[in-house]
């Protein structure tokens, strides 16, 4: 009489460890279906695109952009499905070399982050130059001294030609500019120092993790953004973003408001520097 399991006895241990070998996307899949959920539902919730969502689901997580945003996918689509994302995250880190380190994406933001010249002129630049001239033309009229100005300014007013006429014509001039600079100037510089790059992350529209370096690849932040809370980085000469949700974050640079149309999920990577807004 044998005192073994048959083999009736062991194939629920072998479903078990079948079990155990599914892979990611496929445990992602089933907890969503059990969850009565879509894919256009979890894309909606988590705000996660749909491209994305079923490239996970297949196991491919190229179209993630790292193993950082991989991770925050895996986890993001597991709680929309009810399910405890550790386990899922233990086994992406097993299968990819370990949890990444802080700054993952460094490497390839530093191949990246440098965007070509724009091709038009940089008429923002221009204007605040303009600007800056007319105010530093004015002021240095009214150190050099006023009192010739009103002089020149009462003889032409009693129909007199005086010989520096011409010289003191480009003072009321001056005032016509300085009339139309102040909406100008407040919206070009305001709360922005000229000499320095400004840039104002916002998450308004939800929650996004964000990686800011200044010009020498120094590390200014890097870490999760959570709705409603915002961070200001500056820098000398330029400021290197990576947003991990460009449709959760609105960005203001050197007091300028950036309109964009960044999608939801999108990753960007974006170069600011003293002449913008427009992006580097």
């Amino acid at each position: 009489m044998s005192i073994g399991n048959s083999p009736e006895d062991e194939r629920p241990f072998e479903d078990d460890r079948e079990e155990a070998r599914l892979s990611i996307g496929r445990v992602l899949q089933q907890a969503r279906i059990a969850a009565g959920l879509t894919v256009d539902d979890v894309s909606s919730a988590t705000r996660v695109r749909l491209p994305i969502v079923h490239a996970i689901e297949a196991d491919d997580f190229g179209p993630c952009g790292g193993d950082v945003y991989a991770r925050g996918h895996i986890r993001t689509l597991a709680k929309a499905a009810q399910l405890d994302p550790g386990p899922l995250l233990a086994q992406f880190d097993a299968d990819h070399g370990g949890r990444p380190a802080p700054t993952p994406a460094a490497p390839l933001f530093e191949a990246e982050r440098i965007r070509p010249e724009r091709r038009g002129p940089n008429w923002t630049a221009a204007m605040v130059a303009a600007i800056v001239a007319v105010v530093a033309f004015v002021g240095f009229t009214a150190v050099k001294g006023g009192g010739d100005d009103e002089g020149a300014n009462t003889q032409v007013a009693e129909g007199v030609k005086p010989s520096t006429s011409k010289k003191s014509s480009p003072t009321p001039k001056s005032d016509k500019h300085e009339g139309a600079k102040p909406e100008s100037s407040d919206s070009a510089i305001a709360a922005a120092p000229q000499d320095k790059v400004t840039v104002q992350v916002s998450a308004a529209d939800g929650k996004s993790w964000i990686s800011a370096k200044d010009h020498n690849g120094r590390l200014l932040f890097d870490g999760l953004l959570k709705q409603g809370e915002s961070k200001t980085f500056q820098d000398s000469d330029k400021v290197n973003l990576v947003l991990g949700d460009a449709g959760a974050i609105q960005l203001y640079v050197n007091g300028k408001k950036i309109e964009n149309d960044f999608q939801p999920g999108a990753v960007e990577r974006l170069t600011y520097t003293k002449g913008d807004p427009q992006v580097g």
